[in-house]
């Protein structure tokens, strides 16, 4: 149930309201029949709005709103009385979602913070009432503003997914093993590839009452960054994390190489991944005994720091935990 209330990817039509005309209107009462231009402008058109919601976790409740309409704004009137707005359309979205046009597939805006709002289509403003055209020469203005037109825009909005540790591996790497065994969080977890087809958060406790949030990216195979699978679908939840945990199990056929794929399929897809801290953990560890992980050296990729756990006897937990721990908080060290 939970895989399918998750979704990552909406596709929309934004139509914002028109605005108001302005008033063509000349003042008129027993004592000045021949007043001057009184009339007001018209008020914009309603605006579509994305708001940030750290309670939301999904698009979901757009997946089924193919059209959202802003209102029109009213039209001016007598005595310089200015038009009502037209109704603002807000959309709740979580944090993480990020706004594609969908003819240039652009990026136009990002929801990071709770409560954050940006106007994705503008309303039309409302046109001026013809009091704004009088002048020395032109005491009667027989004219006024129309409003604009509202905008008809198809816009794409992706969800990243945003915590403080990604894992990154290939299918059936352990990821949602160590998801359930260091935080409350329950993946599905089978020995089938593509258990995870969306990704997973937990919270891991850390002492003194702390904790950190870890996120199960669905596995990565070779050439996912040329969209091969569901790959860009997966790669860019990676791009949302502040530290990358690779994943590699111990009983691979060689561990640097294996290291080394997730690495360039990373780099293929936006090379930025590359500055982003990484831990390296070699799963599955229980497998193994001290003699084979002296051998197993010399395939360990250099320069990153590694660690052998098991979620399945809790080797390595505690040490994994403070070690990611040092690299969300370098400066705490």
């Amino acid at each position: 149930m939970a895989e399918q209330n998750f979704v990552d990817y909406v596709k929309i039509c934004c139509r914002s309201g028109a605005g108001g005309a302005g008033s063509r209107h000349f003042a008129r009462d027993p004592i000045n029949p021949r007043g001057g231009p009184d009339g007001g402008d018209g008020g914009r058109g309603g605006h579509i709005i994305l708001r940030g919601n750290k309670q939301m976790w999904t698009l979901l409740p757009l997946k089924y709103r193919k059209h959202v309409i802003a209102g029109d704004g009213e039209n001016g009137a007598k005595n310089n009385r200015f038009g009502k707005f037209g109704e603002d359309i807000i959309l709740e979205v979580p944090l993480g979602t990020i706004v594609r046009d969908a003819e240039s597939n652009e990026i136009t805006a990002e929801i990071n913070e709770h409560g954050q709002e940006i106007i994705i289509t503008k309303g039309g403003r409302g046109g001026l009432g013809n009091s704004h055209f009088k002048s020395a020469t032109n005491q009667a203005p027989q004219y006024a503003q129309p409003g604009e037109p509202g905008l008809e825009e198809w816009k794409i909005l992706e969800l990243k997914v945003l915590a403080d540790v990604g894992l990154v591996g290939f299918p059936n790497a352990g990821k949602s093993t160590l998801l359930s065994a260091i935080t409350a969080a329950t993946p599905k977890i089978d020995s089938y590839p593509f258990t995870t087809i969306v990704p997973n958060l937990g919270i891991v406790p850390y002492h003194d009452h702390l904790s950190f949030i870890m996120a199960d990216i669905p596995g990565i195979i070779e050439d996912a960054h040329i969209g091969k699978g569901l790959g860009h679908r997966f790669l860019k939840h990676i791009e949302r994390n502040a530290v990358l945990l690779f994943m590699v199990p111990a009983d691979a056929v060689h561990l640097g190489k294996e290291y080394n794929i997730l690495l360039h399929e990373l780099e293929m897809f936006n090379e930025e991944l590359l500055d982003k801290p990484r831990v390296l953990a070699i799963t599955k560890s229980d497998l193994i005994d001290d003699e084979l992980k002296e051998m197993l050296k010399a395939e360990m990729p250099k320069g990153i720091k590694t660690v052998y756990i098991s979620a399945a006897t809790n080797q390595g937990l505690k040490e994994l935990k403070d070690l990611l721990w040092s690299e969300l908080n370098p400066k705490a060290e």
